[in-house]
């Protein structure tokens, strides 16, 4: 069976690649480039949030293998992943569906906002992958 907290991780990973690009398209006022950025981007923060649910229904819980110094870095990072990925969602919908109604000004006040926690929660969950799976503890 495929190692989904791999899978999870390239997801996350190619959101944070895909928000990066997007954030420098519409510096540069390429916009149809920046509207294919965020929908793929969207498209796979919803993959992710798929196969995270489908694992974690299947598989349960996951402890963290480490100790000493290294818990409470773990645990700070996912409590803030985890409280700002619940935050992100709702504001995530209201800035694609304020650029999807053409608001395009209230779209980039609440972009301001909605960006860079997405990018916290893309990046932190690579880094939390990486410490549950790819560190030898």
């Amino acid at each position: 069976m495929i190692h989904l907290p791999s899978v999870n991780a390239a997801l996350n990973f190619t959101t944070t690649i895909l928000l990066v690009l997007g954030y420098i398209l519409i510096r540069r006022r390429a916009i149809p480039a920046h509207k294919v950025c965020m929908i793929a981007a969207s498209i796979t923060s919803t993959l992710f949030l798929a196969c995270y649910l489908f694992y974690h229904f299947y598989h349960g819980r996951t402890s963290f293998p480490g100790t000493g110094f290294a818990r409470p870095i773990y645990f700070t990072i996912l409590i803030s992943h985890t409280i700002l990925a619940v935050v992100q969602l709702p504001l995530i919908f209201m800035t694609l569906f304020r650029a999807f109604r053409g608001q395009f000004e209230k779209h980039r006040a609440i972009a301001r906002v909605t960006l860079p926690i997405w990018l916290y929660v893309s990046v932190t969950g690579v880094v939390i992958y990486w410490l549950l799976y790819q560190v030898s503890w």
